[in-house]
């Protein structure tokens, strides 16, 4: 479940920066898939609703998304073309015809690429290869020792990595971003953690160069439960854009979601509850069972 919550996140992450790139857009990615669920009905629908359309089968057809959407024929087909030439769908075989010329019909090539997950916890890492609609491929776990580095625990797990893509066997080229999820404060632009005190010796170590000998895709670094709560608003951003995730394991923490959009704090740091001091506990040493 972890694994498959972490791929929703990253693959979520990648498409929406693709799809903001077709419009040279200075948003963040959130900023960018929120203003598109949210799209007033007098904007014209962007790339990236019409993936959503083909993606959840709601349109199946060019003319299905004219009619949904509004947009013109010369229209759709240039959004068509575009998500076309980012591999993310295809044209299958001809739909039914209503008289004339059958239609074509666009499927989400969920085959055309691959995604690697690593989720790092306290006392082993879960590791998994997965297509671009989150099925798993392969997957893995490694134990690791409480305590160690990223100098032991990375080059592990890209030798893992790579023995992983060989099994399902897809190629390093054919990897479109890396997602990984760590405990603690994670400096997201740097992807490293962030003084955090269950990841010692991690603090400030950019992690995606360990993994640049099994792909040059993009590395996605989150907190743990930054990433399960947004894979809960990807799957129910309209009914649930407020939402908080608990994550209780070996340490305690959460994601804050509000109006659709990931609530980080100025410190990257506003879910961690393990960690949140106060007066009261003023010269206490800190620990989960006085939460």
């Amino acid at each position: 479940l972890c694994l498959l919550l972490l791929f929703h996140k990253t693959y979520l992450r990648l498409f929406v920066n693709k799809v903001c790139q077709l419009s040279h857009a200075e948003v963040t990615d959130e900023e960018c898939l929120n203003r598109t669920m949210t799209r007033p009905s007098t904007t014209p629908a962007t790339a990236g609703e019409v993936f959503t359309l083909i993606r959840s089968g709601s349109a199946t057809t060019r003319s299905e998304i004219g009619k949904l959407t509004g947009l013109s024929r010369t229209a759709v087909s240039a959004r068509v073309a575009a998500l076309q030439s980012l591999g993310l769908i295809a044209d299958d075989d001809e739909g039914p015809s209503t008289g004339g010329r059958p239609p074509s019909t666009l499927t989400f090539a969920n085959s055309s690429g691959v995604v690697l997950v690593v989720a790092i916890g306290r006392s082993r890492a879960q590791l998994a290869v997965t297509d671009l609609a989150g099925t798993i491929l392969a997957a893995e776990d490694i134990d690791k020792s409480v305590g160690v580095g990223p100098d032991e625990l990375m080059p592990e797990i890209a030798e893992h990595l790579s023995s992983l893509l060989a099994q399902v066997h897809r190629a390093s080229t054919e990897v479109i971003g890396i997602g990984l999820s760590i405990p603690g404060t994670v400096d997201v632009a740097a992807g490293a953690s962030l003084d955090s005190p269950m990841m010692a010796g991690w603090d400030g170590v950019a992690l995606a160069p360990y993994l640049a000998s099994v792909t040059t895709a993009p590395l996605f670094a989150d907190n743990d439960a930054n990433v399960m709560a947004l894979a809960e608003l990807s799957e129910r951003r309209e009914s649930a854009p407020n939402l908080l995730m608990i994550k209780a394991s070996t340490g305690l923490g959460a994601g804050i979601v509000m109006g659709g959009v990931l609530q980080r704090g100025s410190l990257g740091a506003s879910g961690e509850i393990g960690h949140t001091k106060t007066a009261a506990a003023r010269g206490m040493k800190l620990s989960l069972i006085h939460i």
